[in-house]
């Protein structure tokens, strides 16, 4: 049996890193569509299922033919990239024709060009997901998809040249160590331009100032997608490690995944507390959405070495996830699952937190931040406007009524329940 170098066996286990962590995190697909779900109303839950998995195949198809390319090839200031697919490296593909003389061309990659691409590729998956939920109940399927699409494979990808990329902000010294603001502010302030656009539900907020309440259809369902989310949370920030190939990576994995879990914990006790204050009752979606934030704010800065200050972060930025769903409220703009409180206000608390825990420029982290949610929001809002004037944006009034589910597919979620028509 051939031994395997320290080089050889360093490629393999960061390889194989970059496809459990991201296998992991394409499992939150799951848990963002087991959230939607049961947060809509029972007659829009089979379209929230087609829209996520529908994304997720968008996503991945764009960023295999540009969107890779432009985030991290040939990366100026800027941008990387306009070239088309991401293919292995010719080395890897002579190894795998049997050309024994390429291996060490290929193992001083550190890792399979194609496994770098998986896992880069379900977190923009991640950005597109935040963006289906905020828009529940009105938004057209197709033209969800078209802006999928322009998300996944242009705008998503340029802010992370920005960063991860090698670009302007990265030369810069911002620091995001898993993405609190590239993916989720990112996919907050794109779910904030198409809310503005789109516009609320009908009848949710009344000309008599008061606000419709749309309790969740399943809220164990709902419940389910949260764990589902926090489960896969550990693949999204202990996989960005990049290296699982000696004790050090290891050691720091570990504290990543600790501070990710205490963030996610402090985050619901946080938002079960002042959920009385601020929303008026101890609300369980606030602390759902507690979590969610809690995670996202940890985002940034998980590798901290000082684990109390995962739990002091997880909390603040649930506490700022609750008073923004009451602040979105008061401004009349309807977010169905709270998606733009727990990931661009929450993201973007967790960006700055690493000025205090990660030694941080508050400067250059206050830059980036501010760059990265006006270019996503602008471009964002751009496309969302394009889309209203060619191809519409909500479904009509009589679809919104009877549901999309009967009217756009033809199906019920959960056929032996009779639904009430709506009343003024």
């Amino acid at each position: 049996m051939t031994e395997l170098s320290s080089d050889e066996l360093q490629f393999i286990f960061n390889t194989f890193s970059f496809l459990l962590w991201g296998a992991l995190v394409m499992w939150m697909a799951a848990g963002f569509t087991m959230l939607e779900s049961g947060s809509v109303r029972t007659k829009n839950a089979s379209v929230i299922c087609l829209k996520n998995i529908g994304l997720y195949s968008v996503a991945g198809i764009a960023f295999y033919l540009i969107g890779y390319n432009l985030m991290y090839v040939d990366v100026g200031s800027l941008i990387g990239s306009f070239r088309f697919l991401r293919e292995p490296s010719s080395d890897e593909l002579a190894l795998l024709a049997g050309a024994e003389s390429a291996r060490e061309a290929v193992i001083a990659t550190d890792y399979a060009v194609m496994s770098d691409w998986f896992f880069q590729m379900v977190f923009v998956a991640t950005a597109a997901s935040i963006v289906s939920g905020a828009l529940a109940e009105r938004v057209k399927l197709w033209t969800f998809f078209v802006f999928t699409l322009v998300l996944t494979g242009l705008i998503y990808p340029i802010v992370g040249a920005w960063t991860w990329g090698g670009g302007w902000l990265s030369q810069m010294g911002f620091q995001d160590f898993a993405g609190s603001t590239i993916v989720h502010g990112t996919g907050g302030a794109a779910a904030l331009a198409g809310a503005l656009v789109v516009g609320p539900r009908h009848n949710k907020f009344r000309a008599d100032g008061t606000v419709t309440s749309t309790p969740p259809s399943n809220i164990p369902v709902v419940t389910l997608g949260v764990f589902i989310l926090w489960f896969g949370w550990f693949g999204f920030n202990g996989g960005s490690q990049l290296a699982l190939g000696s004790a050090a990576d290891v050691l720091a994995m570990s504290h990543v995944l600790v501070n990710t879990n205490l963030a996610g914990a402090a985050g619901v006790i946080a938002a079960i507390a002042v959920s009385r204050p601020i929303l008026g009752r101890v609300d369980l979606l606030a602390g759902l959405n507690g979590a969610i934030a809690g995670l996202v704010s940890i985002t940034a800065g998980p590798d901290i070495t000082g684990h109390y200050w995962a739990i002091l972060i997880g909390a603040v930025g649930a506490i700022i996830c609750t008073a923004a769903i009451k602040l979105l409220e008061r401004l009349k703009v309807d977010d169905v699952v709270g998606a733009v409180p727990a990931h661009l206000f929450a993201g973007a608390w967790g960006t700055m937190a690493t000025v205090i825990a990660a030694g941080a420029d508050i400067g250059v982290q206050l830059l980036g931040m501010v760059s990265i949610g006006a270019f996503a929001f602008v471009t964002s809002w751009l496309t969302w406007v394009a889309l209203e004037k060619t191809m519409g944006v909500r479904v009509s009034r009589k679809v919104e009524e009877m549901g999309q589910d009967v009217t756009e597919l033809g199906i019920d979620a959960y056929p032996e329940f009779v639904l009430m028509p709506e009343r003024d």
